[in-house]
């Protein structure tokens, strides 16, 4: 199975994600995610799918699928300017010169003014009607009757029926000679053109939900200068768009330039601001054998550096796909919203043919009961309802990710509210994760050969301690082992040529050996000890901010950890924390995870990989960003930068992203509980039901995007 994104044209609301999510799982594909707000379709499929019959099949819902290649040599669509009319502000356009000298009458003193009589001549009004009412059948008409084709009515029926009902009605009265009885044709008009404009602004109004992730976007297409040799070996400097570099391409970056692509330095040393990718504004000291971002900045100095990742696997393209993904769950929050959107078309159907039968029988007059009809069919828009978690999901998605905070799904935000107690690792999580070697003591004939033994066998960890041994004691003269294993919760066991046991582990792997568990590393030879290493660490600064700020909010603490007791309680003690668990192996860590959760939900925060399990197991896991792969992979919320600080946070914009989902949910039902019965006792004319409508799309989008300012901590 592999995972395919599409970018599909032509969804209005929440109905039309919901069509194209039954129609692909029809199809047998997995995993569906489909946002309307931003286009994104995802889902599951085998290599070999029928790509051309799954994009017709959506092309006949009404949509258009973008920019896919399918196997039966469907070329790529090479997105041109697009024709006139094809989007909501051209139509709206197009649509307005005639409806406004429609609506002409409705300034007083109008119809007794010679200059404008000609307008009220009903073959005129029909004549300036016909242009906006093919204009919108093209869109309305089409869509409506593809969704119904396909047994899967969307928001254009309402407004197709609408508009329909008040051409026909008005054509009927030119056509029998009772057209002063029957003149609505800037009924039919005005909807078709108020809602063009309300689509626009609703677009309008998600674009702007869009724009931190749009910034990232954007970042990703700049000009590099790459490294070329001539055929003397000379170095020449070719100006390149990133695009076009592969991996193993030398570039220069200077000063003041954006980093083109994920690349590591082979030359020179830079500050760089990664505030793009990380949210950390502070330049970053970076060397030989470093790693740039592709988007941050260099702020001073100039590099030469080696292409180490290009298209969807560079840092920047990642972070972008996960926060579009995100965008595209549907949180629990929102289910209740996806059944009623489901129905309420033919409810609202079923509604308006009541209200006109009923008016009808009450008015005993033809003419109001079906203008009340018809203002029903109109303001009854679903869109609302489907906007109400999209639009304030993208804006949490997208602030977070300005943040430095990454969420791999839409449920993490919701469910963080719930959060009662957070769990931390030690080391590289609480603590720097920077070590060094600060005293050791062997029992070999040697220092050097003490040193050599650390060092191969440490080489091969990537736990921080290990690192910093290897790093600290790195030499040429390396033991080449025959064998050597990672035994979780102890250590490194090694055996060398001649059958000897190596290994270097923490004090459970040497306490049959001595007594003294004050020391971190413990060196032995066939079940002999060898020395030890005392490593020191540093608490991360704003570690203790981030514990009062839970303590804060009633979340209890707990610090679980492998390390050993008397140094979990020394760090517990100067941060505040409420529970100890020491000396925990990853399977214990998370068998405790799985006790915790069933007490209260638990958030885990780790960094390394014996932490994976438990990430996974918690309510949410919390992963560094520069945590070991297999963590971050398992975790549902990744901190760039090391950005402990930044938990308050996350924790602060998932309550209030579902502060948000749930004021615009109130204002979704809210408005159609209370504008259905409004219009269907005719206190509203078709023609302001079709400007509210628009206007209450508009309303969610500004709520949500109050998020982008809003105070989270």
């Amino acid at each position: 199975m592999e995972q395919v994104q599409w970018k599909v044209e032509g969804m209005d609301c929440n109905t039309c994600a919901l069509n194209i999510h039954k129609y692909l799982e029809k199809q047998g594909l997995k995993n569906v995610k489909v946002n309307y707000a931003t286009g994104d379709v995802i889902f599951d499929a085998k290599k070999d799918f029928a790509e051309e019959k799954i994009a017709t099949g959506i092309t006949d819902l009404g949509y258009k699928v973008m920019n896919i290649t399918a196997v039966n040599n469907l070329k790529s669509e090479i997105l041109t300017r697009k024709p006139f009319l094809t989007t909501h502000l051209q139509r709206f356009w197009f649509c307005f010169p005639f409806t406004a000298l429609l609506m002409l009458h409705i300034i007083p003193g109008i119809h007794h003014s010679k200059n404008f009589s000609w307008l009220m001549n009903h073959w005129v009004q029909l004549g300036l009607t016909i242009p906006v009412y093919l204009v919108g059948m093209s869109f309305f008409g089409k869509s409506a009757l593809k969704s119904i084709r396909n047994g899967m009515p969307n928001m254009n029926v309402l407004i197709a029926l609408g508009a329909t009902a008040a051409f026909v009605y008005s054509l009927y009265g030119s056509l029998t000679g009772q057209a002063e009885k029957y003149m609505f044709f800037e009924t039919a008009a005005t909807i078709i053109t108020l809602v063009f404009l309300g689509n626009y602004l609703e677009d309008a109004s998600i674009s702007s939900t869009q724009r931190e992730l749009n910034k990232l976007a954007k970042s990703q297409k700049v000009m590099a200068n790459m490294i070329a040799f001539d055929n003397e070996h000379k170095e020449q400097i070719f100006p390149v768009e990133n695009t076009m570099l592969r991996v193993g391409d030398l570039i220069l970056i200077k000063n003041g330039e954006q980093v083109p692509i994920d690349c590591k330095i082979l030359w020179g040393d830079v500050h760089v601001s990664e505030a793009i990718i990380t949210g950390e504004s502070a330049p970053v000291h970076k060397k030989a054998k470093d790693k740039l971002i592709g988007g941050s900045m260099i702020t001073d100095g100039t590099v030469k550096a080696q292409v180490t990742a290009v298209g969807k696997d560079t840092v920047l393209s990642g972070i972008i796909n996960m926060v579009k993904q995100a965008q595209g769950e549907k949180p629990p929050v929102q289910q209740l919203a996806d059944r009623i959107s489901a129905v309420f078309i033919p409810v609202v159907i079923v509604i308006a043919v009541v209200t006109l039968v009923v008016s009808w029988i009450i008015l005993k007059d033809f003419t109001p009961a079906l203008m009340r009809s018809i203002a029903v069919l109109v303001i009854a828009c679903p869109c609302a309802m489907g906007l109400a978690t999209p639009a304030a999901i993208a804006v949490g998605l997208g602030r977070a990710a300005r943040t430095g905070i990454l969420f791999r799904n839409a449920t993490s935000l919701e469910t963080f509210k719930n959060i009662r107690q957070v769990v931390f690792d030690k080391t590289g999580t609480l603590t720097t994760g920077r070590f060094e070697v600060y005293g050791f003591r062997f029992m070999v004939s040697e220092e050097s050969d003490f040193r050599k033994i650390a060092y191969s066998l440490e080489k091969y960890s990537n736990h921080p301690i290990a690192k910093c041994v290897s790093e600290t004691w790195k030499t040429t003269e390396e033991i080449r082992w025959k064998k050597i294993e990672e035994i979780k919760g102890l250590g490194m066991k090694a055996e060398d040529t001649e059958g000897n046991t190596f290994m270097a582990g923490s004090f459970k792997a040497a306490e049959k050996l001595t007594k003294d568990d004050s020391h971190n590393v413990y060196i032995t030879r066939n079940n002999e000890l060898i020395g030890w290493i005392d490593v020191k660490d540093q608490i991360r600064p704003e570690a203790k901010l981030v514990i009062d700020y839970l303590h804060s909010k009633n979340i209890k603490t707990i610090l679980l950890s492998g390390d050993r007791l008397a140094k979990c309680n020394e760090l517990a003690a100067v941060l505040g924390m409420d529970t100890v668990i020491a000396e925990q192996t990853p399977e214990q860590k998370l068998a405790k995870i799985d006790e915790l959760n069933k007490e209260a939900p638990t958030a885990m925060v780790g960094d390394g990989i014996n932490d994976a399990p438990a990430l996974a197991k918690a309510t949410i896991g919390v992963s560094m960003n520069e945590a070991s792969q297999i963590a971050v992979q398992s975790a549902q919320v990744i901190l760039m930068n090391h950005g402990l600080k930044n938990l308050p946070t996350a924790l602060g914009l998932g309550k209030h992203t579902y502060i948000t989902i749930k004021q615009n949910l109130f204002w979704a039902f809210a408005y159609n509980i209370v504008a259905i019965p409004v219009a269907a006792l005719g206190f509203l004319t078709p023609t302001f039901g079709a400007l509210v409508m628009g206007l209450s799309d508009v309303v969610l989008a500004f709520n949500s995007v109050r998020l982008f300012v809003k105070k989270v901590v």
